[in-house]
């Protein structure tokens, strides 16, 4: 009997990891759902209510999903510190999908201000503004502004994911825009 208790020992601690992993990744899947259904209800209400298809919405979705996905597929390798707060805290969780949602949304106005262009990029239909601009044109920009076909929408929803899932893409963006200015 004594060996058992002994081997058992060394197991303990990687029980205690799935147990963590278990746990946060029921939370992730719980989180995501949650996360869809509210940014899904805005969307539809806009939709529906407003008669718009909200792009920005859109964007942040699947920025969020991105996040979501990204941190799923990191669990395995994040350290055991790690692994623990994101286990007692909602928040933690919560926290990198929503800078998902927020860098999709930062990447959208990137794109429909031409700071990124190219062929793998959206390209915008964008309503003229006025000469000065009113607040009618900024309502416009945010309402009426889509992307210039069908293709163009697969590259916004594919570049949003992509600004959820890769935590350093967007901020590598404006770091290097930025940087780019200066000169």
């Amino acid at each position: 009997m004594p060996p058992q208790k002994n081997s058992e020992k060394p197991d303990a601690p990687r029980g205690q990891r799935y147990s963590r992993l278990l746990k946060v990744t029921k939370r992730l899947i719980l989180m995501t759902l949650c996360c869809l259904l509210v940014v899904g209800a805005f969307f539809g209400a806009t939709l529906v209510f407003g008669k718009k298809f909200m792009v920005s919405w859109a964007c942040f979705g699947c920025g969020l999903i991105g996040g979501f996905v990204s941190i799923q597929q990191r669990l395995k390798k994040i350290p055991d510190e790690e692994l623990e707060l994101l286990s007692r805290s909602w928040f933690q969780i919560l926290l990198i999908p929503i800078y998902g949602g927020v860098f999709a949304l930062v990447l959208y106005l990137a794109f429909l201000g031409s700071i990124i262009q190219g062929a793998m990029f959206p390209k915008f239909f964008v309503p003229e503004f006025s000469v000065p601009p009113s607040t009618q044109d900024m309502k416009n920009l945010f309402t009426s502004t889509y992307p210039a076909a069908g293709v163009d929408f697969a590259k916004l929803i594919f570049w949003s994911f992509i600004a959820g899932f890769s935590e350093r893409f967007v901020p590598q963006i404006i770091s290097k825009s930025t940087s780019d200015e200066a000169k």
